[in-house]
């Protein structure tokens, strides 16, 4: 498992990341505070306070990560 921060500061912002991480078929886990929601739920996301940086858990082998970030690169810290 792999852990980054990331930004969804828009509502724009988090549709493309929802549509960019199910493209993937790893589980992905956002927590914020003592919140954890499935990061490919758009529901679940405006549940968080978006305001601040979320961790972003990734549930994948680590020599299968290097894709993930590469595409997650516009939302990380």
């Amino acid at each position: 498992m792999k852990t980054v921060q990331i930004s969804l500061n828009s509502i724009d912002k988090v549709k493309s990341f929802v549509n960019d991480i199910t493209k993937f078929d790893y589980d992905f886990d956002l927590v914020s505070g003592r919140y954890v929601i499935d990061a490919k739920s758009i529901m679940g996301i405006f549940s968080l306070d978006l305001s601040k940086p979320i961790d972003l858990n990734i549930h994948a082998e680590d020599t299968n990560v290097d894709a993930v970030l590469e595409v997650l690169k516009p939302y990380m810290i």
